[in-house]
């Protein structure tokens, strides 16, 4: 069967855009990724090892092609020099490990964080695919587009209401756990084709480039998890992590994330410079309405226009959710609605929850306390009591995961 991966550019975009901002500023850290399958399976992972370790052989052989490189070059916050930067990148197979654990595979990235932190999105994607592969029926994908299309049929039946101060937008946010990269084309293809005054984009740089879509994405948690350990007091990370975007992107890419230390913690330090600089916040745990509700409540305390502002919700979405969230706030502000699994790996069968997250950075362990139960990870219980105690997090329900401590 052919790769999995057909190209670099099969990330998403805040890949990119963190991967320079870190070049930039600290091209010397030293990281690991750590991969987590957080649900039951059908099968033991396991199984997946020598697949797993083929597919990982073929991503390293890939080099940027120029179209590749000409693509991310149009995009007007991507620098030269990081362009530049990617001509000679690839992927170095002795920075990647895979082995198993009993019924458990593992998958851990080591080495300079500029050359490993891209392996994340492709190695849940490839672990994604190669799972379904044996799972896969003739039905699996009429089942699937049965699904789509009731899907596109309920957008249309939304798209009758009244409507808001602000537009319903939505994007696809589902690389890392669909069900294979031909259903994630047909998926997307089928969107912008079909409600395209709705959809309006993919954080998936290489669908975004093939159907002339917006690449969608600004950060991920590993970019202010990084900052933990960059030498600034640790009260302060978030602080110096979104001046470093700041100066990096001048005014692109204005969407910050709320929720590596909690929604509470993020809003003591986006103070009214941050506020104004930011074009709004994206939500990836805890309750969305109460997070939406303070966020705007943040806002007026600053005395700024919701109006102007926007909020990002993304955390296990799916078209219903998204309906009622925009019926909430669409009047006040300006929303948007990253939607993943649902979209790109609803075929009938179960999907996995997995990820690969950042586990240390400079020899130091790093940490996300989310406004989720069973979301924190750490690998240094010591190192997540002290984080809570400097941002008042309050303990929350924990799993633990083999090989990993998820606090």
């Amino acid at each position: 069967m052919k790769p999995v991966v057909q190209s670099l550019l099969e990330t998403d975009l805040y890949k990119f855009t963190m991967w320079q901002a870190l070049l930039h500023s600290h091209p010397n850290t030293q990281t690991e990724y750590a991969f987590v399958c957080r649900n039951s399976t059908a099968y033991p992972l396991a199984e997946l090892k020598e697949d797993v370790e083929r597919e990982l052989d073929h991503l390293c052989a890939l080099y940027f092609t120029e179209d590749e490189l000409d693509y991310l070059r149009s995009l007007r916050f991507i620098k030269s020099d990081f362009t530049d930067f990617l001509t000679v990148f690839h992927f170095q197979r002795k920075f990647i490990k895979v082995s198993t654990d009993g019924e458990n595979l593992q998958i851990v990235a080591t080495g300079p964080q500029v050359h490993v932190m891209g392996y994340e999105i492709f190695v849940l994607h490839i672990v994604n695919e190669l799972y379904f592969r044996r799972l896969q029926t003739e039905q699996t994908l009429v089942e699937g587009r049965n699904r789509l299309a009731a899907k596109i049929e309920k957008i249309r039946e939304f798209g009758k209401e009244a409507p808001k101060t602000h537009p319903f937008e939505f994007f696809d946010f589902g690389l890392r756990r669909r069900f294979s990269g031909e259903w994630h084309d047909e998926v997307v293809a089928t969107l912008a084709r079909e409600v395209p005054q709705f959809f309006k984009g993919t954080s998936n740089v290489y669908l975004a480039k093939k159907h002339k879509l917006v690449p969608i994405g600004t950060m991920a948690h590993e970019y202010l998890q990084s900052y933990q350990s960059f030498g600034v007091r640790l009260r302060d990370f978030q602080k110096a992590a979104l001046e470093d975007w700041v100066q990096e992107y001048r005014g692109d890419l204005g969407t910050a994330l709320t929720d590596v230390v909690g929604m509470d913690a993020f809003l003591s330090d986006f103070d009214l410079y941050f506020a104004k600089l930011f074009d709004g916040l994206r939500h990836d745990s805890g309750d969305p309405v109460v997070w939406g509700e303070k966020a705007l409540a943040h806002y007026t305390k600053l005395r700024i226009d919701a109006h102007t502002k926007r909020l990002v919700f993304s955390d296990g979405l799916n078209l219903e959710t998204a309906f009622s969230l925009y019926r909430h706030f669409a009047d006040r502000t300006m929303t948007g609605f990253g939607i993943g699994t649902n979209l790109t790996n609803d075929t009938g069968i179960k999907a996995l929850n997995i990820v690969m997250k950042l586990m240390s950075c400079n020899g130091q362990p790093v940490a996300k306390l989310s406004d989720s139960a069973g979301k924190t990870l750490c690998t240094d219980e010591t190192f997540l009591a002290y984080l809570r105690q400097v941002f008042h997090h309050p303990v929350m329900s924990t799993k633990l995961y083999p090989g990993i401590s998820s606090c």
